[in-house]
């Protein structure tokens, strides 16, 4: 069972969201920022909209060192860097659970474009960052920032992830599930993470289509029990 969840990158939109959600499910959270005022500000917020949240703020490094599960929301254009300042900081055995989109605005293009990554996806170059043998998952791409955010708002879909072992995707099913209505989908090996992740860039020109900021994505077909 997990107990305690780093989440680097979480000032940011989504980052603080997913915060919010998992203080809220009751799981000890440990924001990160390259800064420990902004770590400490998001940490603050959090225990304020969420009563009895045990929540903290650490610089990304020791942020790194504090959990077995490390989850990353920074953007694209700060991920190489980020890694390599906590590549060594990040526990043996620990899961890397990476939210990054290559999208085009992280570089002044259009939210709605997608990056070739030398990699294949954003994922796999954080897998080529971080020391061997390091479990890299990648998850949470089709959730919207603006909605996790939103503690009044249900969220709903699915949440497709993908890693380098089964065990470390079936260990972030717990944090999933954790968030209600939404369901884990055992979506493959990390190499999946390419045609995962441009899905976000799909979501971002459905939402301005249609005026909303809460698209997602649901598989069908599958057994009740996934």
């Amino acid at each position: 069972m997990i107990e305690r969840v780093s989440i680097l990158g979480g000032t940011g939109d989504e980052g603080l969201g997913l915060a919010l959600r998992w203080a809220k499910a009751g799981y000890s959270i440990v924001i990160g920022s390259r800064q420990q005022e902004r770590a400490d500000a998001a940490a603050g917020e959090v225990a304020e909209r969420v009563g009895g949240a045990d929540v903290g703020g650490m610089e990304n490094a020791g942020a790194a060192a504090a959990s077995d599960v490390v989850v990353v929301t920074v953007p694209y254009a700060g991920q190489a860097a980020m890694y390599k300042s906590v590549a060594e900081h990040v526990r043996p055995g620990a899961v890397v659970v990476d939210c990054t989109v290559p999208v085009a605005a992280s570089v002044g293009g259009k939210p709605t474009h997608i990056l070739g990554v030398w990699q294949g996806s954003a994922a796999q170059q954080a897998q080529a960052l971080l020391p061997k043998g390091t479990v890299v998952v990648g998850a949470f791409h089709s959730l919207a920032a603006a909605a996790l955010g939103d503690l009044e708002r249900e969220m709903e879909g699915d949440v497709l992830v993908c890693g380098t072992r089964k065990e470390g995707r079936e260990r972030v099913r717990e944090l999933v599930e954790a968030i209600p209505n939404l369901r884990w989908i055992d979506a493959g090996p990390l190499e999946n993470a390419r045609i995962i992740e441009p899905i976000t860039a799909l979501l971002i020109g459905i939402n301005h289509r249609y005026k909303t900021h809460g698209a997602g994505i649901k598989v069908t077909g599958l057994p009740r029990a996934t």
